[in-house]
């Protein structure tokens, strides 16, 4: 596919840091650090815009602040309805969000790591058990749901979101001084990104989400990076993993998204899984992919020594001027 040349990105009011909007959830492998090597492969047109797994929404977010989204159809979703009940929160409740995320600021402030285990523990995993088990859990999401997922998120260790068999949140606190928990004037303006016309946020698993895809739409995928080793494997994502079965389903929609006309851009980690997926595969090759290895950082290993640069795969078929 050699249609639509995406030349860089070029920000308007270049300069103007306190108008942009930036992701309120710190996510395992959060795009914002690599969006400069993303934006030469965002297409010059398209029509609508999906992401399947929308995390952090760094790139949308980023589509939103050039102002490529407007006046197009944008389908965000995650098969995590924690992520889109609280994104639903933030767009509908905002202000009682806000209020919720300013009481638990200042206990966090008063008494540190004792009053994030207090949030996790007594308050959070209760709250979040009886949501997921209603029919459906992100509608069930309430405001104080949504800021303690937030607070968890920016109090807790490396920004991660992991849960247990008993589908209990368990990271551990994080080593933070005095974080800056509810940015009040990015909440808002991450509201009003999520009030766009023609927007929606839906739980759903990849494969329904590119189901409708069509020539023309602009599709970003982030998935659950394959891991570089067996020590660096994350699963507590969702309960069900993404292993090589999903990698290799995922593969699957990626080419039929290609043969159906689709610009797609996709991210994943080096691990040879990806390699053999989409560098050396024939058929990747016959739809017009290419993989591409671009400079990152590590930023979730447990030890600080290993969040070095290391090489990730940006595999798509536009082509950059």
């Amino acid at each position: 596919m050699t249609r639509g040349a995406a030349p860089p990105l070029t920000m308007p009011n270049e300069g103007m840091a306190a108008a942009r909007v930036r992701p309120i959830l710190k996510w395992a492998g959060g795009k914002r650090q690599l969006l400069p090597r993303l934006r030469p492969f965002y297409p010059a047109r398209f029509t609508r815009y999906v992401e399947p797994f929308v995390g952090s929404g760094a790139v949308f977010l980023d589509l939103h602040n050039s102002g490529a989204l407007d006046g197009r159809e944008v389908r965000l979703s995650d098969i995590n309805a924690d992520i889109i009940g609280c994104y639903r929160v933030v767009r509908d409740r905002i202000d009682q969000m806000i209020d919720e995320l300013r009481a638990l600021e200042a206990g966090y402030h008063a008494r540190g790591a004792e009053f994030f285990y207090e949030v996790r523990d007594a308050r959070f995993n209760p709250v979040r058990r009886d949501i997921h088990a209603s029919a459906d859990p992100a509608a069930a999401y309430t405001a104080a749901a949504a800021a303690m997922l937030i607070f968890l998120n920016r109090t807790g260790y490396n920004g991660l979101f992991r849960v247990n068999s008993r589908g209990e949140f368990n990271v551990p606190a994080g080593r933070h001084v005095r974080p800056r928990i509810c940015d009040e004037p990015n909440l808002r303006l991450v509201s009003a990104a999520l009030q766009r016309p023609r927007l929606t946020l839906t739980v759903q698993r990849f494969e329904s989400a590119l189901t409708a895809a069509e020539t023309g739409d602009f599709v970003y995928l982030d998935p659950p990076y394959a891991p570089l080793s067996a020590t660096a494997r994350f699963t507590g994502y969702t309960a069900g993993g993404f292993g090589t079965p999903e990698q290799e389903g995922l593969q699957r929609a990626v080419l039929d998204l290609a043969g159906r006309g689709a610009f797609v851009l996709l991210s994943n980690s080096s691990a040879p899984e990806v390699r053999r997926l989409y560098a050396t595969d024939a058929g990747a090759a016959a739809a017009g992919l290419r993989a591409l290895t671009v400079p990152a950082r590590r930023a979730i290993n447990s030890r600080a020594a290993k969040r070095g640069p290391i090489r990730e795969y940006v595999i798509t078929n536009v082509h950059p001027s």
